[in-house]
């Protein structure tokens, strides 16, 4: 699978990003709106949005924001906030005919949030599920083996088709990427082997497996000590180990380059190793891998 196989949703619209929430800050919709642009140029197929807690005090801005995407581009959008009341302003601004008939994505439901699938009432959406937590007596747990990655995809995925009507089509499972420098208790290669169990079950056939790629260079330095551009190739490796089993849909930036790695890559090998490893011999091999 290459670049071009990926779904790319695009993760610009988002204050984490400095230069976004300088656009948020001064309400410049039309910078908002050639963002956009930029995205839907580069190849996304999707746009996030998410204008962070500023959405729950201010729904006239966060309506304003989606309706100065929807006049740059026809992409479909999704919505990135974990409360049902944002969601449901969201859904009700989306205009589906300048989107060309596609219907949006609700990201992100998980088991604790299961009464979220109620905004099925205002329209069609597809999912992204949160397999990396599950309900357990009432209380949300977090996940930390395969094997309970795969079985809460599943759980959802079940009621997502017998229950609401969904397709396999509309659901993406987002196994949760962590990040590599502080990944001290195997939750990245947690995350490929899910997705090996995941895309082994027949009955998940046709299902999306999904991440937050950028997610896994956080707190990272953006080049190594001979000034290469480390950050992009972990990127990559991770790419590497999990596209051949299905992982299939990036929230990430669409400019980047998003290849697998070569087979003999020296980058690739050591990130086996270091997501192989646990506690500190972990974070060595991280420094380790950094200093060339």
């Amino acid at each position: 699978m290459t670049k071009s196989q990926l779904t790319i949703i695009g993760e610009r619209i988002n204050p984490g990003f400095k230069s976004t929430k300088e656009l948020f800050e001064k309400e410049d919709l039309t910078g908002i709106g050639e963002l956009a642009k930029r995205q839907a140029s580069a190849g996304a197929d999707y746009l996030n949005v998410n204008i962070g807690s500023r959405a729950l005090t201010d729904k006239s801005f966060m309506k304003a924001v989606i309706e100065a995407i929807q006049e740059a581009v026809d992409l479909p959008l999704c919505f990135d906030f974990p409360n049902a009341d944002v969601q449901a302003v969201c859904l009700e601004t989306y205009d589906i005919q300048k989107a060309l008939g596609r219907i949006p994505i609700v990201n992100s439901i998980s088991e604790t949030r299961w009464d979220m699938l109620e905004l099925l009432a205002i329209r069609p959406f597809k999912v992204i599920l949160m397999a990396s937590e599950r309900l357990e007596n009432g209380v949300g747990r977090p996940n930390k083996f395969s094997t309970e990655v795969a079985q809460v995809a599943k759980r959802m995925t079940e009621k997502l088709i017998s229950r609401h009507g969904l397709s396999a089509d509309d659901i993406f499972v987002d196994v949760s990427i962590s990040a590599l420098s502080s990944d001290t208790e195997g939750l990245l290669q947690m995350a490929i082997e899910g997705i090996k169990a995941i895309s082994g079950d027949p009955m998940m056939s046709g299902v999306h497996l999904s991440g937050g790629l950028s997610n896994i260079v956080q707190q990272l330095p953006p080049k190594a000590a001979d000034g290469s551009d480390l950050k992009s190739q972990i990127e990559r490796a991770f790419l590497t180990l999990a596209m051949p089993y299905g992982f299939d849909t990036v929230l990430g930036t669409p400019w980047k380059e998003y290849e697998p790695l070569p087979p003999d890559s020296l980058i690739l090998s050591q990130f086996e190793e270091i997501i192989s490893a646990r506690g500190v011999d972990a974070m060595r091999l991280v420094r380790k891998l950094y200093r060339g």
